[in-house]
């Protein structure tokens, strides 16, 4: 076949063949970098969302394109065997169809971007992490069919693979199970969304903010710094805590006062405690209770709400809290209690332990 191609063509038909494919190259990759520039410039200067479209679909321009349609008519200048002309006629569609794809591709990821631009700030994390995941679909499936219709394009018999694909991801299914059930709990955390990148969770004993969701893994980074990485399936098995979607956070402490705490100032206390919490901006105050009689200690119970789900803030609040109870006791003259022990030592001893020491034995019992 090529050296039917190479004795039907003469030199200068190689020739001008050869300077068409040089020319049409040039010419195509300044006509590409000119229409992008002033595609570029429209878009800037009107603020269109189609001319931003058109820009990036056409940035995806690869030397393909030019290389399929240089191909393509330097074979005008050329007799070509009609095999010849078959594989020339395939190789450009194909190339032309590889081209699509990457403008598809870029399409798709456009559009996504822009469809998950728009919304609520607090709703950043979960708009990523359902656009990562609806690219990587849409990319799977876009490539697969223009893989296929390369391969139909080719002569292959598109229908018998697609079948003999169909038989064997049975066994493929099998065998990576695993895989599957992590991919299908990824599909599951993006639209039922438990937790979005941002949030911060607690995963039984482990805890951290979420900075990765992906098709088999979930990435949290830890309040010690180190990255923690879960299997999707095994945490959606998971009993997950979400402190991002805390409205408010309660808030329980405790303290003691000693035991010669007279009634009067033990009735005192709870209004005391109410009036240091409700002093505080941001809370609702619940309840403080003399609770109970400890070891060493007559026992309160304070419950509050903090208005705002940040543990910065509560930290915050229960330390002001705190100091003021601290000045108000020591106005009132109420000492907080600590653990304590009483020994109490008597003097002397038993006249039985003195017979022991003087060295006297008890007497014997009698047989």
């Amino acid at each position: 076949m090529f050296r039917q191609l190479i004795a039907s063509n003469t030199l200068q038909d190689w020739s001008y063949a050869l300077l068409a494919a040089a020319v049409f190259i040039v010419v195509l990759h300044f006509l590409r970098h000119f229409l992008l520039q002033r595609l570029t410039n429209i878009a800037q200067n009107m603020d269109n969302v189609v001319g931003n479209f058109l820009v990036e679909v056409l940035s995806a321009t690869r030397i393909l394109l030019a290389a399929a349609i240089s191909l393509y008519i330097a074979t005008s200048f050329l007799t070509l065997p009609t095999a010849m002309d078959k594989l020339v006629d395939r190789v450009f569609i194909g190339l032309l169809l590889l081209q699509a794809g990457f403008w598809a591709n870029r399409g798709l990821d456009f559009w996504l971007r822009q469809r998950f631009a728009k919304g609520e700030a607090s709703d950043e994390g979960s708009r990523a992490m359902t656009r990562s995941l609806l690219t990587f679909i849409g990319r799977v499936a876009l490539w697969t069919l223009v893989m296929l219709l390369i391969l139909d394009n080719m002569g292959l018999n598109v229908t018998a693979l697609v079948a003999s694909l169909g038989i064997g991801g049975i066994a493929v299914a099998l065998a990576v199970q695993n895989i599957l059930g992590d991919l299908f709990a990824s599909l599951s955390i993006a639209i039922d969304k438990p937790f979005v990148i941002g949030d911060f969770i607690i995963v039984d004993q482990l805890m951290g903010s979420v900075e990765h969701v992906g098709l088999k893994t979930t990435r949290i980074r830890s309040l010690g710094g180190e990255q923690i990485i879960f299997s999707n399936n095994d945490l959606l098995k998971s009993r997950i805590s979400n402190y991002k979607r805390m409205q408010e956070r309660r808030s329980v402490f405790a303290l003691g006062v000693t035991y010669d705490t007279s009634a009067e100032l033990l009735e005192l206390i709870p209004t005391l405690i109410q009036q240091a919490v409700e002093a505080q901006d941001g809370v609702r105050f619940d309840r403080a209770h003399f609770k109970s009689f400890g070891p060493s200690s007559l026992d309160f119970e304070t419950v509050y709400y903090v208005l705002q789900p940040d543990f910065n803030i509560s930290m915050n609040i229960q330390q002001a809290i705190n100091l003021q109870l601290v000045r108000q006791f020591a106005e009132h003259g109420i000492s907080f209690a600590f653990p304590t022990q009483t020994l109490h030592i008597q003097r002397g001893l038993p006249p039985a332990a003195n017979g022991l020491i003087a060295g006297s034995r008890p007497p014997l019992p009698a047989v």
